[in-house]
């Protein structure tokens, strides 16, 4: 016996009722402001006609203030699995249209139930924030809706990758679902996020902040450091998590989705040799030696407004996918410091987790010295940097450029810590500091009392260098794999590459080490 029509009728009524949200008319002035909706937002980021909905109809049950007389479509959320690019890949949109996007009990427990079966089907994370908070009506209900998706955000971290959207209000405790997630992409306009607000601060601490001060997208990319990329719009921020999805696999157990077909590209790149200055002390840009490096338009760069001498991103090297991390001497001649440490040890253990090969190009003259990074904590900061490298156990491969001092030397993955491959240019000085310091400790008092002492000092600079900074010193004492021409870099990275994928290492049992936070 064929179905009621009526039953599918009343389905469809239902169906079209949720999917308009708070409305047709909240929906418009969204778009008026070029935003789309929640559940556009959705179909916009999965492959098409592969969207599934979870709990649909689902809705709180609240009955205090009033609420009983409002209807809740999907009780703010929108929550379902799709394909990105083939891949499958579970995702959340809170819906501003419906009672502002405020998380309740129900709200909660959809987007905790998506995590639980991403969790157990070894697939990827996005959520998109939108959302005016808790829902006060609620009361401690919402608090408690908050703790039990951040509890899930901390078992899936290190499992499968996790990308926030900020892409609208995200403000309170709310803001650390996002904060603990793998990236987090915010849009240029219509968006903010903070733990306090202007009118917070101002009655408990006397500030007059604004907040283009702390809460946009332009500060949290360039100060504070919480997000990792901006979007022009919504539509552009799909696209960034579409890129960044595409660099990684959908869970810790599988490899990063490298093109393995693509045919080796071995011969001498003669560009290399064109782009470092003949004077060691001018700067460079490093992203010259990165586009050269990797294939064609594959480099997509993670906090390019944080930490600028310090540059981090994904690529492909002859198809295979790599994480960079180069020192960048335009800014702060490539010195290390407190946000490029945090910037670098951070990106470093993304890339253990999820099995991403890491090359580094260094180009360090030391830590950036000054009370302000002493007092801040330096030591405390670039020890991360050091624990990221040590306890990392993917392929690790070093290109030594230039300076290669001291500390930072160690710090930028030196054979000691753990790299599995270290070639020097002719160009790299490895030494304990640069050259002008290290000869006026031992020979100050020396030149100072000669007859000449410019001609003393730089005759002793040339032996110094001769003896204690090339790269053929390291080489004799086994602490680099080669001294190599820099036209034959991409030749030599790609074939490490290629025979380190079979890599297997392990560290001894326990708990998890202690990185210096």
């Amino acid at each position: 016996m064929p179905i009621d029509p009526s039953l599918l009728e009343d389905l469809n009524k239902r169906r079209e009722a949720v999917a308009h949200g708070g409305g047709k008319d909240k929906i418009a002035a969204r778009h008026e402001k070029g935003l789309l909706s929640a559940r556009e937002r959705l179909i916009a980021f999965f492959d098409a006609d592969t969207f599934q909905e979870f709990g649909r109809f689902a809705e709180h049950s609240c009955q205090r203030f009033g609420m009983d007389k409002r209807f809740f479509p999907g009780d703010g959320v929108v929550t379902g699995i799709g394909y990105v690019s083939g891949r499958a890949v579970a995702a959340y949109s809170h819906d501003f249209t419906v009672g502002g996007g405020a998380l309740g009990r129900i709200h909660a427990k959809k987007v905790c139930d998506l995590m639980d079966f991403a969790q157990k089907a070894g697939m990827p994370v996005v959520g998109i924030n939108d959302s005016g908070g808790a829902r006060i009506q609620e009361g401690v209900d919402s608090l408690s809706g908050y703790g039990q998706i951040f509890f899930r955000n901390v078992q899936l971290s290190g499992l499968v990758p996790q990308i926030a959207i900020i892409a609208g209000p995200c403000a309170g405790g709310a803001a650390y679902s996002p904060a603990l997630t793998d990236f987090l992409i915010m849009t240029r306009d219509n968006a903010n996020m903070f733990i306090c607000g202007p009118q917070v601060i101002k009655a408990a601490t006397g500030e007059n902040a604004q907040l283009e001060q702390f809460a946009t997208a332009e500060a949290h990319a360039s100060v504070s450091g919480n997000i990792h990329l901006i979007a022009e719009d919504d539509r552009h921020a799909l696209e960034l998590t579409q890129q960044l999805l595409s660099y990684l696999p959908s869970n810790n157990i599988e490899d990063p989705p490298h093109h393995l077909d693509q045919p080796l590209q071995l011969s001498p790149v003669q560009r290399f040799n064109e782009i470092i200055p003949a004077d060691p002390k001018s700067g460079f840009d490093v992203k010259d030696v990165i586009s050269v490096l990797v294939d064609d338009g594959t480099f997509f760069e993670i906090m390019p407004d944080f930490a600028r001498n310090i540059v981090t991103g994904f690529a492909r090297i002859d198809g295979v996918v790599v994480g960079i991390i180069a020192n960048q001497p335009n800014f702060k001649a490539g010195c290390l410091d407190i946000d490029s440490s945090d910037k670098g040890a951070r990106f470093i253990r993304v890339c253990n987790i999820y099995q991403v090969p890491i090359v580094n190009l260094v180009d360090v003259p030391g830590f950036f010295p000054g009370l302000a990074q002493e007092r801040g904590g330096i030591i405390r900061h670039g020890a991360k940097m050091l624990f990221a490298y040590a306890s990392a156990t993917v392929p690790k491969i070093t290109v030594i450029l230039r300076k290669a001092y001291g500390g930072a030397y160690l710090a930028m993955c030196s054979s000691d810590l753990g790299a599995d491959l270290v070639y020097a240019w002719p160009t790299a000085e490895i030494a304990v500091m640069g050259a002008d310091g290290a000869v006026q400790i031992i020979f100050g008092k020396e030149i100072k009392a000669d007859a000449n002492p410019e001609e003393k000092k730089k005759k002793l600079l040339a032996e110094y260098r001769d003896e204690f900074a090339t790269p053929y010193q390291a080489a004799r004492n086994a602490l680099i794999t080669d001294v190599i021409d820099p036209a034959e870099t991409k030749s030599m990275v790609t074939l490490g590459l290629r025979s380190l994928l079979s890599k297997r290492e392990t560290r001894p049992p326990k708990k998890h080490g202690n990185i210096p936070l």
